[in-house]
């Protein structure tokens, strides 16, 4: 079967109250056909894949004094986490030597890796440069296994996770994908800022432009953005218009469907925030703007008064955000009373997604890496250095530890419930690459809705007609 003929079954999941009345929802269940999976047996550069002896402790046959080599996209949550993991692995067999090499280019870097044959042990497939699944799929490891091995503590994995996780990461049959981190989407403020002018947090498109008319009394923007991240107005703009029209519209982007762009709550959100750009409220410069320079406009300089993000926007700008910024996340705007999902409906599911490849030359170390990654003593490290929670289950108090921001996150996902979905397209197909010019235009003011509409819709259709693509069908 061809990923062409296959269908993804989506769940909309979300349950569990979990300790410290931490409740996290996970996004949908996509799943695919395609070939690949090995046993674990990759051959790298044309050699076998080292083995030793499996055991309790070393569920994968991680061989004696053998190398680990992990290409990480250095983004919002650095690199630091895996290295701290591969000191764990390091430890527990003795000899051996994790390599942890950050990369914010992974399609650039590792696409002559895998066509060669020398992919590395473990990749965090993540960041606007990620390397479309599909296209690799072939390729990956299950990581079925890994569930299914004991954690360092001794328990099974699967059984220390919230739900959805392996759905979440199934293509076909098989986990390729294993996704670390519960990510959240909404808008970013300064809670601090907000009470020191009275202002409220948005909940819709007009109380949108009627901030942006209060923030330039005060000589601010509403939003900012930089060049490299332009398209998270994208997201906002996706998610916003899937609350108002519900699946029909959500299935319609998913699935890469003719016109699925001229929609009419996808045009009308393109229509609000075209009168936003219109009217000034956003920030000039973006589309030469680096785009954590931009952020710090928003988090440090206080130009902007609003960020769209995903929930690792903290950890991202923790050394330039303004001191008592009491950061802190809302979901993202309706349009009208009559929207198909609540205002509390998030975009939220697993995130950062892990890959093994089958030709790596050590696929049992890249597995015992992220193996260790799942220990609950790494999982609660991520959450408490990054102040996001991962998908290993009890790992953050109600305090947040002390981070309004995840404060926040932990309230938006409770709020939300079962309210919650998730969209695959653009890294399924690495679109965002192509996505990120037209969305660089029209926030400039450089074009309008109607052009943005049209280069959108003229990418989409590219790769829906584009017969050598595996297509998933997306339910």
């Amino acid at each position: 079967m061809t990923l062409n003929d296959s269908t993804v079954n989506r769940r909309t999941v979300m349950r569990t109250a979990l300790a410290a009345g931490l409740a996290l929802p996970v996004g949908g269940a996509l799943a695919s056909c395609a070939g690949g999976g090995s046993s674990g047996t990759g051959d790298g550069d044309g050699k076998k894949s080292p083995k030793g002896k499996t055991s309790a402790d070393n569920p994968f046959g991680m061989a004696a004094g053998s190398k680990v080599d992990a290409v990480i996209f250095n983004g919002g949550y650095g690199t630091d986490y895996v290295t701290f993991a591969g000191k764990v692995v390091e430890k527990k067999h003795k000899g051996s030597k994790v390599k942890v090499s950050p990369s914010t280019q992974i399609a650039q870097q590792l696409q002559p890796r895998f066509v060669s044959g020398n992919p590395p042990d473990l990749v965090d497939d993540s960041g606007a440069n990620a390397i479309g699944i599909n296209t690799i799929a072939s390729k990956l490891e299950d990581l079925a296994p890994v569930l299914d091995a004991n954690n360092l503590e001794g328990t099974k994995i699967s059984d220390t996770l919230y739900p959805g996780v392996k759905e979440r990461g199934l293509v076909g049959d098989k986990m390729l994908v294993l996704n670390y981190v519960m990510t959240i989407y909404g808008l970013w403020y300064s809670a601090s800022l907000f009470e020191e002018n009275g202002w409220k947090a948005p909940k819709t498109w007009d109380d949108l432009l009627d901030l942006g008319a209060k923030a330039k009394a005060k000589k601010k923007y509403l939003f900012a953005w930089g060049k490299e991240a332009a398209t998270y107005y994208q997201t906002l703009a996706m998610d916003s218009a899937i609350k108002e029209g519900g699946d029909e519209v959500r299935l319609a982007l998913e699935n890469l469907k003719p016109k699925c762009w001229s929609m009419k709550p996808i045009q009308d959100v393109f229509a609000k925030l075209e009168e936003i750009v219109k009217k000034g409220y956003m920030k000039p410069g973006g589309a030469g703007t680096q785009f954590t320079q931009a952020q710090a406009q928003w988090s440090k300089d206080q130009a902007a008064i609003l960020y769209p993000s995903g929930s690792w926007i903290e950890n991202e700008m923790k050394s330039q955000t303004k001191k008592g910024f009491k950061m802190t996340g809302i979901p993202e705007p309706t349009l009208t009373s009559s929207s198909k999902m609540p205002f509390d409906a998030l975009n939220a599911a697993p995130g950062e997604q892990f890959i093994v490849p089958s030709q790596a030359k050590n696929v049992a170390g890249g597995k015992e890496l992220l193996r260790a990654m799942l220990s609950k003593d790494a999982a609660t490290n991520f959450a408490k250095t990054k102040l996001a929670p991962t998908v290993v289950k009890d790992t953050v108090p109600a305090s947040g530890f002390g981070s309004t921001a995840l404060q926040s996150q932990i309230k938006m996902l409770d709020a939300a419930g079962e309210k919650v979905f998730n969209i695959r397209f653009v890294d399924l197909y690495g679109t965002n690459p192509d996505m990120l010019t037209p969305w660089n235009s029209f926030l400039s003011g450089q074009m309008d809705a109607a052009g943005l509409t049209k280069a959108l819709q003229k990418i989409t259709d590219k790769v829906a007609n584009d017969s050598s693509v595996k297509k998933v069908e997306i339910k």
